[in-house]
């Protein structure tokens, strides 16, 4: 199964860091970014969470939250938002049932090898529980500003 703009987001409810709990029904009524990566504490999710927690402020300014989910355990995300004071909420996804159901699971190829794992890939999802903007592939270098844009569009719209 694959979400696509405009298609209602599917409804999840995970464990967060700081002994928090996110769901879709939480952040009803208000937009929020749930972006989804491949491992906590390696280089490329550590850059990509470091840029998020940098336009934090900018983001909150428009009453937009952040989401971070990966199908870590929660000991290996609370070590890893303490690593890099990363105030939003990371999300464990062990069984890999919301990962799925945003179509964020894939077969994935490494040296030849095929296996699956998850797609970093984002999705903007506005105050009606709808996909507002998906990204799939996602690279990071200049990923934060580029959900930052589509946000700040949302928000004025």
């Amino acid at each position: 199964m694959s979400v696509t703009e405009g298609d209602k987001a599917p409804d999840f409810e995970l464990p967060a860091t700081g002994g928090r709990s996110v769901s879709l029904a939480g952040f009803k009524g208000r937009p929020f970014v749930l972006y989804f990566y491949p491992k906590a504490d390696t280089s490329g999710c550590t850059r990509e969470a470091c840029a998020f927690q940098e336009a934090l402020p900018q983001f909150g300014g428009l009453g937009i939250d952040i989401v971070g989910v990966s199908k870590d355990k929660m000991p290996a995300l609370e070590k890893f938002a303490a690593k890099y004071n990363l105030e939003f909420p990371l999300a464990s996804d062990e069984s890999g049932a919301v990962v799925e159901a945003f179509g964020s699971w894939i077969e994935k190829s490494m040296y030849g090898r095929k296996y699956m794992g998850i797609e970093r890939s984002t999705f903007l999802i506005d105050g009606q529980g709808r996909i507002a903007k998906a990204w799939r592939g996602v690279k990071v270098p200049g990923h934060a500003k580029a959900v930052m844009d589509a946000a700040s569009a949302l928000a004025k719209a």
